[in-house]
């Protein structure tokens, strides 16, 4: 299982980054249109007012219909970028630590945070207008387990990415978390014999408590 999530993971990156690069040599001004580059102005910004230091990077999209195109790339890119992270978190629960809301969740979160990113981007009082707006709104979900709520963080980062046009952080981000969840599911990292394995399903857990006994038994009789 591990295995196949790492070669899953390996052919969908390598499928959508060469997808991404045939399009752009192909129609050369799709580039203008794509949500990247934010991670250069957020790194090279000078360290003067904080709240300047994010804009959007979409200086040639001048009309409506060129900014519709850009928001829906970067909302198509949002998702295809959380799709790998509902793969690892699918692979990595336990029957009754599985939640499919989540997983629904982490598909849908992305689309709202960077549509409401481009919305307050560049003005501090839409931003705490959406503040007041929010709060007011009370959320009451119980996660399954405290690791859940990575990927509702995660989630909403790769949202935050791709609303200042910035998605090659969201890609960074992603897939060091993917690969590194499969490595320590892989290696089993950590794991202490009777402990919570959190990277294994309570079926094998409970087959090895159950090994164990039979063999302490059969020493003792």
């Amino acid at each position: 299982m591990t295995r196949q999530l790492f070669v899953r993971l390996a052919v969908f990156y390598a499928i959508v980054t060469g997808a991404v690069y045939a399009a752009v040599a192909a129609y050369p001004p799709l580039a203008d249109f794509l949500p990247i580059g934010g991670a250069q102005t957020l790194l090279t910004a000078p360290p003067t007012n904080p709240l300047d230091g994010v804009s959007i990077e979409a200086r040639r999209v001048g009309n409506l219909g060129s900014s519709v195109v850009w928001l829906f790339i970067a909302v198509a890119g949002a998702l295809m970028t959380t799709l790998p992270v509902t793969w690892t978190y699918m692979a990595s629960r336990s029957r009754t630590e599985y939640d499919q809301a989540l997983v629904e969740t982490m598909i849908v979160l992305p689309i709202a945070v960077t549509s409401i990113v481009v919305m307050v981007h560049d003005s501090l009082a839409l931003a705490f207008s959406l503040a007041g707006i929010v709060g007011g709104v009370r959320f009451r979900n119980t996660l399954k387990s405290s690791g859940d709520a990575i990927y509702i963080l995660l989630a909403i980062g790769i949202g935050l990415a791709a609303g200042i046009g910035a998605l090659e952080i969201a890609l960074v981000m992603t897939v060091m978390f993917n690969f590194t969840f499969a490595f320590l599911w892989l290696a089993d990292y950590g794991a202490l014999q009777g402990t919570h394995r959190y990277l294994r399903s309570a079926e094998s857990g409970d087959t090895e408590d159950e090994m164990s006994r039979s063999d302490q038994s059969g020493e003792g009789a």
